[in-house]
């Protein structure tokens, strides 16, 4: 093995055990290693959209991911509807007072950059949280063993068995471009591969993780199939809409602060879409079944 790989093989466990570090503990840890994680991302996709021509603004952006990483912190779930008001309206003041040409497409990008590399990483700690009722101390957040603990290490692995799946298969079996345009290493073979990956990884520590606490929802065979379906589908998306804006914007990177990986930007692109549309499965169909209930006797009636 060479040293680049070496350098990345090494940057890539750090970074894997110090996260599954966070996520088992919860509370204040999580808390400070996402938003780090969320700190440095935004400034490298205001360094991404520089390139393009566009100037977000980088102070609006991260006033608006400290205000929504306290609102997650305090399991302040029902805020965030006031919080994306308040700063896309504050987007367009910015503009309007201290904005520059182009100015339309500054609005657009900083609102984008403060749900993109913002808001979206920080359903890590929403989903961490489900089924738990945090309590303070001089502001320190405890969990303890709660649900979201296993919904939450289940998408974490899940996600990185779908990129090594992809990987692998694509680089073995890989014939057909799945987005040429975007990522032309890419591979509809790989993308399956990938997709079967997580399914099985689903499975698995879906029926395991149960083993070690009991207070832990056992999953149906159907919820983790979905889960994995799920984590497959975005997790991609995920990966090549980051390829997509690095494209627009011509750099090959979003950073070099990785050895190795590249940026944060990087590392995340995965997750960024999966964590909500996973928090919103498991909240809502895995964990609160009334919900599903509620939704069907809705439609019934509509009918």
């Amino acid at each position: 093995m060479d040293k680049k790989n070496i350098t990345r093989l090494i940057t890539g466990v750090v970074m894997g055990f110090t996260m599954l570090f966070s996520l088992l503990w919860g509370g204040l840890p999580l808390f400070l290693i996402t938003f780090f994680v969320i700190v440095c991302a935004t400034k490298e996709y205001v360094c991404i959209l520089k390139h393009k021509g566009f100037y977000p603004s980088l102070t609006l952006i991260l006033f608006a991911d400290a205000f929504f990483a306290v609102l997650a912190y305090l399991n302040r779930f029902n805020l965030l509807s006031f919080a994306l008001t308040l700063f896309s309206i504050s987007a367009f003041i910015w503009v309007l007072f201290r904005g520059k040409q182009p100015y339309i497409a500054n609005v657009t990008t900083t609102i984008f950059g403060f749900i993109y590399s913002g808001l979206f990483p920080l359903y890590f700690i929403f989903i961490r949280d489900i089924g738990s009722q945090p309590t303070y101390h001089y502001l320190v957040k405890h969990t303890g063993d709660c649900v979201g603990l296993s919904f939450v290490v289940l998408l974490f692995f899940g996600v990185i068995v779908t990129d090594t799946g992809c990987y692998y298969f694509g680089s073995k079996f890989g014939k057909h471009k799945l987005a040429p345009v975007v990522s032309p290493n890419k591979s509809i073979e790989g993308a399956i591969g990938g997709t079967i990956c997580a399914i099985i990884s689903s499975i698995i520590i879906g029926c395991i993780i149960p083993l070690f606490n009991p207070r832990y929802i056992q999953l149906a065979l159907w919820q983790c199939l979905v889960a994995g379906i799920l984590i497959a589908i975005f997790a991609q998306i995920g990966d090549l809409c980051e390829s997509l804006i690095k494209r627009d914007a011509g750099v090959k990177d979003s950073g070099n602060t990785l050895p190795g990986h590249g940026g944060f930007l990087d590392r995340i692109d995965s997750y960024v879409f999966t964590l909500p549309v996973l928090y919103y499965y498991f909240q809502y169909v895995v964990y609160d079944t009334n919900t599903i209930c509620n939704l069907k006797s809705f439609l019934q009636g509509l009918l």
